[in-house]
């Protein structure tokens, strides 16, 4: 085999050691979904939240965006709940503005809202609402030590802070131990 420029050799692909990031390894099938429903930039699509900001993000999703036949400016298709509709209408100048933002020119020129019930579509596919992490009960014993940790701290706030610190640290080192 030839060896090519960049120091690979042709037809076969670079090998990374170690650990890949999850991003790199989803980069690839998030780009062909995303320009298979329009999005030439998956950043809307992966950062949705940041793009619009956290309490739109919890209320729209961006469904697809499409061009039409003049070629000025595309139409983005946002979904919501019917509940929801009338205040996402209202803030759709600063959402296209933010979208546009997105893109660094004004690639939206039109955004359009769907509404659905708040499960979205196909039980639950497009759920709004995002389940908390489970927390795991405490260790009684973690929980003993760092009461003994922060005895004789008169500041309630501070020891509460103290009390947190030490339940973090001990509960860490104890699933560091546990994976060696």
């Amino acid at each position: 085999m030839k060896q090519a420029k960049s120091g690979q050799f042709q037809g076969r692909s670079r090998r990374m050691r170690g650990f890949e990031a999850a991003s790199g390894l989803l980069k690839e099938r998030i780009r062909t979904a995303g320009e298979a429903r329009g999005f030439a930039v998956t950043r809307l699509l992966t950062a949705w939240a940041e793009v619009v900001g956290p309490d739109l993000a919890a209320i729209t999703r961006p469904v697809k965006i499409g061009h039409g036949k003049g070629g000025m400016g595309a139409s983005l298709t946002l979904l919501t709940t019917s509940v929801n509709a009338p205040m996402v209408q209202m803030q759709l100048p600063a959402i296209k503005e933010k979208v546009n933002a997105c893109y660094g020119y004004a690639a939206i020129s039109r955004i359009s809202l769907t509404q659905t019930a708040p499960t979205g579509f196909a039980e639950g596919q497009a759920s709004f609402t995002h389940a908390p992490a489970p927390k795991p009960a405490p260790d009684p014993a973690i929980q003993a030590e760092a009461s003994r940790v922060a005895t004789g701290v008169h500041d309630n706030a501070l020891r509460e802070a103290l009390e947190t610190l030490t339940q973090n640290f001990l509960s860490r080192a104890k699933s560091q131990r546990g994976r060696s």
